[in-house]
C-alpha cells in the first residue's frame, strides 16, 4: 500500500506523499478526523505507546501481507506515524468495534497524495485507506458498511468537502463490488506505479460532484 523511506523522526518520508502544493491546499490543513458516537470508534495511533507493536502483529497476518505489504518494525511503525501526526498528509488512527480495537485507518488529503494526478482534485477532498485487522469481520458487508458511515461523518464534519476517495488494488473484486454497492463511482484504473494498479473509487456529496474522466 505504501512507499516509505526510513530515517529519523525527522527526516521520514513518504513516497507518495506530494510535499510541493499549492496555497489552496495548504489553507485547506490536515485532514478532517469526525468525532464517531456508534459501534465504531475512531481514536490517533500513539507512536510512543504500544500501537506499534500491535500493528506489526497485525501487519505480518497474511490477509494483510498480501493487501498492504507493510510488514515494518516497531521503530518504522513509530517513525511513520509520527510523521503522519505531525503534518497535514494524513491521520494515522485505530478502529474499534464495540470496544474491540480491529484495524487500522488512515485519513488523509488526497491533494497531497499521488492519487492528485488522476483526476481534479479539490484542496478538501477527503480519502480513506483501511486495514481490517480481524479478518472474520471481511466479506460479510461489515467494514463496506461502515465505510459508508465514516464517508457521511466526513460530510457532514465538514461542509467544504465534496468527495471521499478510496482506492484499492485493481485485482479485489470483492470490496470493489461493495464499494459500488454502497454509492461510490469506480472511475476507472490506474498505474499509480509500476508495481501498483488501483481502482479508483469517488463518494461525491452529490452525484454532480463525481468527476468523469
Amino acid at each position: 500500500m505504501e512507499s516509505a523511506a526510513a530515517g529519523t523522526p525527522d527526516e521520514y518520508t513518504i513516497g507518495r506523499e506530494i510535499t510541493d502544493v499549492g496555497t489552496d491546499v495548504v489553507a485547506a490543513g490536515g485532514p478532517v478526523v469526525p468525532a464517531l458516537t456508534g459501534r465504531f470508534r475512531l481514536r490517533a495511533v500513539d507512536p510512543t505507546g504500544d500501537d506499534p507493536a500491535m500493528l506489526v502483529s497485525w501487519f505480518a497476518r497474511p490477509h494483510l501481507v498480501e493487501t498492504w505489504e507493510q510488514e515494518w518494525s516497531e521503530s518504522k511503525w513509530r517513525a511513520d506515524s509520527s510523521h503522519r501526526l505531525a503534518g497535514d498528509y494524513s491521520r494515522p488512527l485505530i478502529v474499534s468495534l464495540d470496544g474491540t480495537e480491529i484495524g487500522y485507518v488512515e485519513l488523509y488529503r488526497p491533494a497531497r497524495d499521488e492519487i492528485a494526478r488522476l483526476y481534479p482534485v479539490d484542496p478538501y477532498d477527503m480519502g480513506i485507506h483501511i486495514a481490517t485487522a480481524d479478518p472474520s469481520l471481511t466479506g460479510r458487508g461489515v467494514m463496506s458498511g461502515w465505510l459508508a458511515e465514516l464517508a457521511q461523518a466526513i460530510f457532514d464534519a465538514d461542509t467544504r468537502c465534496r468527495r471521499v476517495v478510496l482506492e484499492p488494488d485493481a485485482r479485489n473484486s470483492r470490496i470493489r463490488r461493495a464499494l459500488t454497492g454502497r454509492g461510490w463511482t469506480d472511475v476507472g484504473e490506474f498505474d499509480v506505479r509500476p508495481d501498483r494498479r488501483i481502482a479508483l473509487h469517488i463518494l461525491g456529496r452529490t452525484p454532480a460532484d463525481v468527476p468523469q474522466l
